[in-house]
């Protein structure tokens, strides 16, 4: 597919800033309401806001590593980027729905590309129960917090709380305890796309917990119901010798 107009954007930092002076030389830069393609110059956490602010218009974004761990980033390379740009292969991701209930009673939402997690934000440990689709699977766990996420998002801080990695086509979701205290031996659950998942913080008002979405976080909440959205969609754009899908396979072989 070709792309005729390009709109860059870069994280704050010098290196990313120096990047969007030299593409904008080479390219030009159009302003992103009238550009058909995002090119994202930084690391993973400016990519994934870079896509939030991309959802609503459907603009696909195409990323290049200024960052550290640039997870979800092509290779930096000032040369030949209508050429890659053409050549790229889509993947297509919808965001959870996050459905964050505070002490005060109000509802908060927000959309997450790669997980929602729930934290404890005290010295005290959590107890949370789980329900999926209205039905309650676990009535208590004792952890530092839980998190629930999308293929795209399970390499980020799934991976590190020892969640499975899936493959973006997967249709399936991980629901991950963090350092999980009681049930010592449980470590998570591989969830359809379409559940529906709530979950309950056992007296929040002593053992307080925040809800994050990305990087919305909502703190002192009692109840949170997490789905896929599937009327938001966001397209990322990847070389095709280093796509999502190979890069997911890739991370479960790293040691």
């Amino acid at each position: 597919m070709s792309y005729n107009t390009i709109g860059f954007v870069a994280a704050h930092y010098p290196e990313a800033q120096q990047a969007l002076v030299l593409m904008t030389h080479r390219y030009g830069n159009h302003p992103i309401e009238d550009a058909d393609v995002v090119v994202c110059l930084g690391g993973d956490g400016y990519m994934l806001r870079t896509l939030h602010a991309a959802m609503d218009r459907g603009v696909p974004v195409y990323g290049m590593n200024r960052g550290s761990v640039g997870f979800l980033m092509n290779t930096f390379n000032q040369d030949d980027l209508p050429e890659r740009l053409e050549n790229s292969e889509a993947a297509i991701l919808h965001p959870l729905h996050m459905e964050a209930h505070d002490l005060e009673g109000n509802i908060h939402t927000a959309l997450a590309i790669n997980e929602v997690s729930l934290l404890r934000e005290t010295r005290l440990a959590a107890k949370i129960s789980i329900s999926i689709d209205g039905k309650e699977r676990m009535e208590e766990m004792i952890c530092d917090g839980v998190l629930v996420s999308t293929p795209a998002g399970s390499t980020a801080y799934n991976a590190s709380a020892h969640g499975p990695i899936m493959p973006i086509g997967s249709e399936l979701l991980a629901l991950t305890a963090i350092s999980a205290y009681r049930p010592s031996r449980w470590r998570g659950a591989l969830l359809p796309r379409e559940a529906i998942v709530t979950i309950g913080v056992r007296k929040p008002q002593e053992r307080r917990v925040s809800a994050t979405a990305d990087y919305t976080e909502v703190r002192n909440i009692e109840k949170v119901i997490i789905r896929e959205d599937k009327e938001a969609t966001t397209t990322l754009l990847f070389d095709p010798e280093h796509n999502l899908n190979e890069r997911i396979i890739k991370e479960q072989f790293l040691l």
